[in-house]
């Protein structure tokens, strides 16, 4: 049995290709629910779903509301709406006003599943162009969560990553290969 119940992500420029290095060198057995929050600009993310699903070894999915949050999986974020955990582990989607300029917020995300899984949650923070996710990475970090983010170094952007360095900390700061393969480790 893992340590670990869930593992949320966030990501904002280079996300995309971040997300399709990552996600295929998940270990294909991981029963652990990934949660993405990734800041697309897109109208719509069935395409940023469909292009993770062509290389992830795990099924991904939109995330729908009240839907529960099913292991195995990847749940990504829909546009324009703040994704959020329930302590019951279903979804809820909110149009609450934005957040660090950005709806879906990765640090709504991160905030309510510190909320719902505590010391059970992994929160990964990987390139992106603001800060959003700083802050929600230090509340993982307060409910005794494990945090990961991206060596700003080998980040597309590190503006993001930097930020949750600055704020929050982190247990493991990686280049890019080398957080599935620890995820894998945390989470088998």
């Amino acid at each position: 049995m893992s340590g670990y119940d869930a593992i949320v992500v966030g990501c904002s420029a280079g996300g995309l290709a971040a997300l399709q290095r990552m996600l295929p060198a998940l270990d294909a057995t991981l029963r652990t629910p990934v949660i993405v929050c990734c800041h697309t600009g897109s109208a719509d993310v069935s395409l940023l779903v469909e292009l993770l699903r062509r290389t992830s070894a795990l099924p991904v999915v939109e995330a729908r509301e009240r839907a529960p949050i099913a292991g195995a999986t990847v749940h990504v974020a829909p546009t324009g709406y703040h994704l959020l955990v329930e302590d019951d582990l279903h979804f809820s989607l909110s149009v609450d006003g934005k957040v660090a300029y950005s709806r879906p917020s990765i640090d709504v995300l991160f905030e309510t599943a510190a909320d719902a899984w505590r010391e059970r949650l992994v929160a990964v923070l990987l390139t992106g162009a603001n800060s959003d996710g700083a802050n929600g990475l230090a509340a993982v970090r307060r409910a005794g969560g494990h945090a990961i983010v991206q060596d700003p170094d080998d980040a597309e952007s590190d503006v993001m990553p930097r930020a949750g360095l600055d704020v929050a900390g982190a247990d493991a700061c990686l280049p890019l290969d080398a957080i599935a393969p620890h995820l894998n480790r945390l989470c088998l």
